[in-house]
């Protein structure tokens, strides 16, 4: 496995700061969820937080890891669909100046965009409104698209379109690739866990899942039963437990690798995005599980130090200053 495609929801985020949670009180938003919500409630939102600090930049679960692969030198493309507007032509000339191969579709809607709302203690809530992204559709997905990759790497909001996600999975596993998910969020896991249980019995190798998506798509109250009940059907389960690092479990060998702690926490957004980049990466590289999960929780831990998803230089160089003791098995979790 060297080369991953990935597909998701391809988005603008608006990256908002707190001074409260009193704003999801108000419009009951459950803390650390996301939710799909109409262009109307999405405005109103952002009218109410109106005044804040706030920052934009390239989003979508799966582009966030893409964009992270891209530049820790693995070959990656993205597909996805935006708008026909300027909005759309920034999103697709990025990906292409990150080093990504762009499958980017025109759909009728303006481009799609998430309101990410950070709370004081760096928790992020996401409301979604996906507009263009939301066009994808199964019949735009060719089995050309997948040549020359070994692996398909899916965020599970797309979990919205059965058809297509089932679609996507089934073109590329006959193409002979790998299939990678991570389950987004609680509350799509619990709206959609019949339909996740079956697709993973079907095409998954690989799964995320943070240790509440785990624990809905399971029913058990533990993290490592948990892992030990998706790894019946899925050849490699992470499952990231916060603070406490992550249970990682491939055939007979299941390990815990913990984290590296933040400078600061200041936004846990593309936190768990960062992990599967930092996890896939080292994949790629043929290293060692334990090698795997401490270089997804260098990538994850140096995310959450900024606002957003875009690293500068400075924190890259840390990164490949850590990876390189990594390979070495000198820096180990």
């Amino acid at each position: 496995m060297k080369n991953v495609i990935g597909i998701g929801n391809a988005l603008t985020d608006m990256l908002v700061n707190l001074q409260s949670d009193s704003v999801l009180s108000r419009f009951g938003i459950a803390k650390g969820s996301m939710m799909l919500v109409d262009s109307k409630l999405q405005s109103q939102i952002s009218k109410s937080v109106a005044g804040f600090p706030y920052s934009l930049s390239l989003g979508g679960s799966a582009d966030n890891t893409i964009r992270a692969m891209a530049r820790l030198g693995t070959r990656v493309g993205f597909i996805g669909k935006v708008g026909s507007d300027t909005t759309g032509d920034f999103f697709e000339q990025a990906l292409q100046n990150l080093g990504v191969k762009p499958v980017i579709f025109r759909g009728r809607n303006r481009s799609g965009k998430c309101v990410s709302l950070i709370s004081p203690d760096g928790e992020r809530t996401m409301l979604t409104h996906l507009g263009a992204a939301e066009e994808l559709s199964s019949d735009e997905i060719s089995p050309e698209i997948f040549d020359g990759y070994d692996c398909l790497y899916v965020e599970g909001y797309l979990v919205q379109d059965h058809t297509l996600i089932e679609t996507v999975m089934h073109t590329a596993r006959r193409r002979g690739l790998k299939i990678a998910i991570d389950l987004a969020s609680f509350n799509v896991v619990a709206d959609n866990l019949e339909f996740l249980h079956r697709l993973t019995r079907e095409y998954v190798d690989i799964l995320f899942a943070n240790e509440d998506e785990a624990k809905v798509f399971t029913g058990k109250d533990d993290a490592a039963d948990a892992v030990q009940e998706i790894s019946q059907i899925c050849d490699l389960v992470v499952v990231k437990v916060g603070m406490k690092g992550a249970i990682i479990k491939h055939g007979d060998e299941m390990i815990h690798v913990g984290i590296m702690a933040a400078a600061k926490r200041v936004d846990t957004t593309g936190a768990g995005d960062f992990y599967a980049a930092g996890f896939l990466y080292a994949l790629c590289e043929g290293m060692s599980l334990r090698q795997c999960g401490t270089i997804g929780a260098i990538t994850a831990g140096k995310v959450i130090e900024v606002v957003g998803t875009t690293l500068g230089e400075e924190a890259w160089e840390h990164i490949f200053t850590l990876i390189n003791r990594v390979k070495t098995e000198k820096y180990l979790f």
